[in-house]
């Protein structure tokens, strides 16, 4: 069954973790003890309705202040797909919060109440969804309720955000406007009589007809080996196959392939997995690939397509969102973690911070803090195999970690 990631956005109050429990509650996947919980404490707090958020605010600081404060996974599922949400905080101070859960998320949503319209934080949203070529994009006008359901302000919204869609950079990525209401459960997985003027699919209707082949960013095959298998037994005393995950394409029996960063050339010979054999190793597959001719592979090393090489350099600029408590400064020296591959590196320059509500950048800078987003040129001490983040999203990408204290301080998206 294919299983399609979903990062969430939205401000406070805007009603994300009510319109997720209404996803949950709508295709029955609530468990009957935490149905009970909901109703109960709704009970308690007075409400006439089911309070839905209570379905996904599982820390007490998060019930507690009624947000979401961390990022949280929420898993279900349909007849045709299984789907993980990652529940993000949207304020300002958890930037990172949000980066870290767009980063794996093949598609997203991002809620604006329909009283509001479209605030400074829903170009936030819209930023980071950008920056990390999150290819399906669904604008749900939430609270219509609230609204009269009225079309002119579902139109009004809907201009304003194709505005900020004029500055983005990422044109390839879809945008569909849903009007919802959460806490009534209209437009959610749903059809409502509220707003026949909407002719449009509800929102689990349009990721059950989502095609992950679509949506998921393509390009050149690489293949990080993780592991060099080899038995010793008498059966297959020579046996010598490579395993890992095939990103970006597909691999396939008979290809030419180079290993980095030797350089050697060969043909793949097999690929398995278990204990099948295959002729097509197909994009995000895990495999054991052998090759024709004995040559020397290791762990770290990749296979790629001939004419089809990446990068291969010991300096990068990237885009990096910086997460860490400690400051990142010019001339600091870190550990860049690109796939299997760690790396010794020095910050060259910082050349720009980004303000991620599209109003513009900020030159000069010399420090970066929690939170802020900025242009990084970095120099390592040995050479890495990379594409840009924009062609190849696994390995355009990489995380930073201070060495001292072994946290993951950064992450980056190579330019």
């Amino acid at each position: 069954m294919e299983v399609l990631k979903i990062a969430t956005a939205g401000s406070v109050d805007d009603g994300k973790s009510t319109l997720i429990g209404r996803l949950l509650y709508d295709t029955k996947s609530l468990t009957d003890d935490k149905l009970e919980a909901i109703e109960k404490t709704s009970k308690q707090k007075g409400y006439d309705y089911l309070d839905f958020s209570l379905a996904t605010d599982g820390l007490v600081a998060e019930r507690e202040q009624g947000i979401t404060i961390d990022v949280a996974h929420i898993y279900f599922s349909t007849a045709s797909k299984s789907y993980i949400i990652a529940d993000t905080p949207g304020h300002v101070e958890y930037t990172r919060n949000m980066v870290t859960g767009a980063s794996t998320s093949q598609a997203a949503i991002i809620l604006i109440d329909a009283r509001k319209g479209v605030i400074e934080q829903t170009n936030r949203h819209f930023f980071i969804n950008n920056l990390l070529r999150v290819k399906d994009v669904i604008v749900a006008i939430n609270k219509m309720d609230l609204v009269d359901y009225s079309q002119e302000v579902f139109n009004n919204i809907k201009a304003d955000f194709e505005k900020l869609m004029d500055k983005r950079d990422y044109q390839e990525q879809k945008i569909t406007f849903i009007p919802v209401s959460a806490l009534k459960g209209d437009n959610v997985v749903n059809r409502t009589e509220n707003m026949t003027w909407y002719q449009g699919q509800t929102l689990l209707e349009h990721l059950e007809e989502l095609d992950l082949q679509d949506i998921y960013n393509t390009g050149t095959p690489r293949f990080p080996v993780q592991y060099v298998v080899r038995p010793k037994t008498e059966e297959f005393h020579d046996f010598r196959g490579f395993t890992g995950k095939v990103y970006g394409g597909e691999l396939n029996v008979g290809d030419e392939i180079v290993v980095l960063p030797s350089m050697t050339r060969s043909k793949i010979k097999n690929i398995y997995f278990y204990n099948e054999e295959y002729k097509t190793a197909p994009r995000r597959s895990s495999v054991t690939i052998t090759l024709e001719d004995e040559v020397n592979v290791s762990r770290g090393d990749m296979l790629v397509k001939v004419g089809d090489l990446p990068t291969i350099d010991k300096q990068l600029t990237a885009t990096v969102s910086w997460m860490d408590s400690s400051s990142l400064t010019t001339g600091g020296k870190y550990v860049v973690q690109h796939g299997i591959n760690k790396v010794l590196a020095k910050v060259d320059t910082i050349e720009h911070k980004i303000n991620p509500d599209y109003s513009g950048i900020e030159a000069n800078a010399t420090t970066l803090q929690m939170n802020d987003i900025a242009k990084v040129r970095l120099k390592l001490n040995r050479p890495i195999f990379y594409d840009s983040f924009k062609d190849h999203r696994t390995n355009g990408s990489f995380i930073i970690i201070d060495s001292r204290t072994n946290n993951t301080a950064g992450v980056g998206f190579i330019e």
